[in-house]
């Protein structure tokens, strides 16, 4: 029986230390909110939580290069979590602000026009729209990720049209954050110490590949 490898197991290890402590990290970077999704019930307390949401921001783009600097090699964790943190801190909290305020007015929207008449026609635009800022906050995030000097206006322009270039991959992101909530509020634990950097690795991997065009990188080759 041939035995498995030093270096296997130093990347499973790796691998494992990666999720585990990304979790932890995202849990302190987001603190604020998911303790008020614990402790409140969102239906009321959402004017709360949507001031607080943006606050994940800086959490979500430091995991997002925490996961590109280890496909690049490198295995500290919480040196890089911590240093994209504090580059991107500012840029990552605007754009989760601008984000969540469009979100809250869409939502808004949605809850005045469902009752009425022109609630057929209207909603559904309104569900399309908030599709798309969804998508294009989770790609500029993994942008400023890639790139922490870009300016957000080209952030923003880039993650927009790319992102409904590519919306098939956007969907898929969008549908597996869905799984992740969804599964935080049946688990929350499970959700929280688990799952919760596998999902956003899924989604960085598809920003990652949308943003290809931006970031110069060469589009694979089909045979």
């Amino acid at each position: 029986m041939k035995r498995i490898s030093h270096n296997t197991y130093a990347t499973v290890f790796g691998v494992v230390y990666l999720g585990l402590m990304t979790n932890l990290l995202l849990l302190a970077s987001c603190l604020p909110l998911v303790v008020l999704l614990v402790i409140t019930d969102p239906a009321r307390s959402w004017p709360m939580l949507a001031v607080v949401a943006p606050l994940c921001a800086p959490g979500i783009t430091a995991a997002f290069a925490t996961f590109r600097a280890h496909g690049e090699g490198e295995n500290q964790v919480v040196r890089v979590f911590v240093r994209s943190w504090k580059c991107s801190w500012r840029k990552a909290l605007a754009l989760g602000a601008v984000v969540v305020a469009a979100l809250v007015v869409v939502l808004v929207d949605v809850r005045f026009f469902a009752p009425l008449q022109a609630g057929v026609a209207v909603v559904p635009l309104l569900g399309v729209l908030t599709v798309l800022l969804l998508a294009t906050g989770l790609v500029a995030l993994a942008a400023l990720a890639e790139e922490p000097d870009a300016s957000l206006r080209s952030i923003a322009r880039a993650a927009l049209l790319l992102s409904v270039r590519r919306w098939w991959l956007s969907l898929v992101s969008l549908a597996v954050i869905a799984l992740q909530v969804g599964l935080f509020v049946s688990m929350p634990a499970i959700a929280i110490g688990l799952t919760s950097a596998p999902a956003l690795y899924l989604a960085w991997a598809n920003a990652r590949y949308i943003l290809r065009p931006a970031l110069g990188d060469p589009e694979p080759q089909t045979v």
